[in-house]
């Protein structure tokens, strides 16, 4: 499969599900370190290359329900084609701009990818729409059990397993869910709701993880203890808290439909008004239009468009839209080819 197909695919998060109006997508990801080596912030350039050869052998030699992954070495993309993974959720900042020998394995449909030589020699990662977090926790355990056969992983008995960060020590699990809280926003309850959660263990971060913002009411919730809990224990109680967020967040939507019903259709209306006729739009102006428009589709105000929510999301992000459009923008043309790209999905 060639890079730009790849690259251009949407991934399956992106086509969203329908089993929850609220949560976007699940992932789970491991964090995996090689017994023999250093972990990657003290690999020479020599030792980084060699690592990355040995673990993009053994990663293009597996098969995932069928298929082959795809392997690319950072160091053969453009800065366009880096920040789209970034943007697609399929690597980390950290990844981009680290030194050295490192890539990225990547399954077709991007459910599955496993970043080399990022904080960790290995960041393996299912990403699935919707509250998918059982089901995505075993297919990255099927995936990590396939790989452990062919890489000694750095493990003790009593500390489980070793990561460059002390609080990914243990089952090195990181759970999560990307969710989309508006009326909770609209009605000023998302600080107490999600504040609450440090006190269960839990994380709270913005679009793009750590150090992001929640742009258009977008929300990502993680467990923060690795060890001395089970991986199962770990998903099961992310999954409790958050089928109660998004209770929390359905009674925050019937309560603006019961109690000032006339502003919600107006506020959401004007946001569909303005993705079909706007000439020009940043990307912090389309994603909280974005929101508004998803959350009157998801109550019935509104009628579905063509894209949905993610797959507009992401797209019109600075470098998706310009792979999109297979050439360089400045910031005023970004504007103007957004505005463009969400106008023909409404029309």
């Amino acid at each position: 499969m060639q890079r730009k197909e790849i690259l251009l695919r949407h991934g399956a998060w992106m086509r969203e599900s329908g089993d929850s109006e609220v949560v976007l997508s699940s992932r789970i990801r491991f964090a995996r370190n090689l017994e023999n080596f250093p972990f990657p912030h003290a690999l020479s350039m020599e030792a980084a290359k060699e690592a990355e050869e040995l673990m993009g052998k053994a990663l293009t030699s597996l098969e995932v329900e069928g298929e082959k992954l795809n392997y690319l070495s950072l160091s053969d993309l453009t800065t366009v084609e880096q920040q789209v993974l970034i943007e697609k959720h399929l690597a980390s900042p950290a990844l981009v701009n680290m030194r050295g020998a490192r890539g990225l394995a990547l399954a077709g449909d991007h459910r599955l990818a496993v970043m080399v030589n990022e904080e960790d020699h290995l960041r393996l990662q299912v990403l699935m729409p919707g509250l998918q977090l059982t089901k995505s926790y075993r297919l990255a355990d099927a995936l990590d059990d396939a790989l452990e056969d062919s890489l000694d992983f750095a493990y003790r008995e009593a500390e489980g397993y070793l990561t460059a960060c002390p609080t990914n020590v243990g089952t090195g699990l990181r759970a999560s869910v990307m969710v989309h809280l508006p009326a909770l926003a609209m009605t000023n309850q998302v600080q107490p709701v999600l504040g609450a959660l440090a006190h269960l263990g839990l994380a709270v971060r913005g679009l793009y993880g750590e150090g992001s913002q929640a742009y258009g009411h977008i929300f990502q919730i993680s467990n923060q203890i690795t060890l001395g809990k089970s991986e199962e224990d770990i998903v099961t109680h992310l999954e409790a808290v958050t089928g109660q967020i998004v209770e929390h967040e359905l009674q925050a939507r019937e309560n603006l439909r019961q109690q000032v019903r006339l502003f919600l259709e107006d506020k959401v209306w004007r946001a569909r008004g303005t993705l079909q006729n706007a000439r020009l739009l940043t990307s912090d102006d389309a994603i909280n239009l974005l929101s508004l428009d998803r959350l009157g589709t998801d109550m019935g105000i509104l009628p579905k468009g063509k894209e949905t929510f993610t797959t507009l999301l992401v797209d019109t992000h600075p470098g998706c839209l310009q792979y999109i459009l297979n050439h360089e923008l400045d910031a005023g043309q970004r504007d103007e080819q957004r505005a463009r790209l969400i106008r023909q999905a409404y029309n």
